[in-house]
């Protein structure tokens, strides 16, 4: 190699690592660890950013909340769209008011170009025939853009990475309880499906799930479309039971959001079936909204309250 592509290279990687350290979120209650390029032997790595709370003290105990899409929690100023959940501000307000119980937040990032594959509920399918599965991953978007590049579907190495690695390394590093009834995961649109999948998949690890947006679909239409029936079909094999647990999902009614109305309806007669009651279970319907942070931002006290409420 010349000495100046060395040189060039070399820069490129500096360049990289300072883009990487400029893009830590400052939030506007509490404070933010960076665990950057966490290793997984499952997955490719990535930074998890922790969210600690402003009175966080390691002879207290907390509950843990585990969040996709982690670069996309804290801080507008350092996203892809400038919008962001408001995480920070919406759980140190409900910590202030004394409604919800002490916890941190671990933010996941995504992996990028493997978001699809990571994110997509790998059982359901797997359920599929071929054909169908061959159509799932020729799929693209509005742009014609392949929606999983080539990439095979790997959640189930996803949530080996959060439950084998992930979750352990936060339970010795923080002051964690790290029991079932205070663990909880959250996500919106394909983060909403991985987190319904992981309480399905985990349920000894995870108390509850937040489900944002649940993008039922899978890909980006719903004509001839076998994907929402598989994940109501592995749903109705797998929720676990509704006296140890407790899921949310909601939906509003503008861009993507607008396709949810009929398949969540049907998510929710599993979830009657299954002996799930308001005690354990909400579905909400958020007229006006749209499948973007901004509108989860405007909403995410009530998955919070009902998943974390004293």
């Amino acid at each position: 190699m010349k000495p100046i592509h060395f040189i060039l290279l070399l820069l490129m990687g500096v360049l990289q690592n300072i883009s990487l350290v400029a893009q830590i979120p400052i939030p506007s209650n509490g404070k933010i660890i960076r665990h950057e390029n966490f290793f997984s032997a499952y997955v490719t790595s990535r930074n998890i950013d922790v969210w600690l709370p402003d009175n966080y003290s390691p002879s207290s105990k907390y509950a843990v909340l585990y969040m996709q899409d982690g670069q996309m929690l804290f801080d507008s100023t350092v996203t892809w769209n400038k919008q962001e959940w408001g995480v920070d501000e919406t759980i140190s307000q409900l910590l202030h008011q004394n409604k919800i119980q002490n916890c941190i937040v671990v933010g996941i990032w995504n992996g990028g170009l493997n978001r699809h594959t990571e994110y997509f509920p790998q059982k359901p399918f797997e359920s599929l025939s071929q054909a169908q599965q061959e159509a799932v991953y020729k799929a693209s978007r509005s742009s014609g853009q392949s929606i999983f590049g080539g990439k095979y579907i790997i959640s189930d190495k996803y949530l080996h990475f959060l439950t084998r690695e992930l979750k352990p390394f936060i339970d010795s590093a923080y002051s964690t309880r790290v029991d079932r009834e205070h663990t909880f995961i959250a996500g919106s649109s394909m983060g909403a499906l991985i987190s319904m999948y992981a309480l399905c998949e985990y349920p000894q690890i995870f108390g509850g799930a937040a489900c944002l947006s649940t993008h039922w679909p899978g890909i980006f239409t719903s004509e001839n479309n076998p994907i929402p029936d598989a994940f109501i079909a592995y749903m109705n094999k797998n929720l676990p039971s509704p006296l140890q647990h407790r899921i949310y999902f909601d939906y509003g009614s503008e861009t993507l959001d607008a396709m949810y109305a009929p398949f969540q309806a049907k998510a929710d007669s599993i979830l009657i079936k299954k002996g799930y009651t308001e005690k354990h279970w909400m579905t909400k319907y958020w007229p006006g909204q749209d499948h973007s942070e901004r509108s989860w931002k405007s909403r995410l006290s009530v998955p919070l309250l009902f998943l974390l409420g004293k």
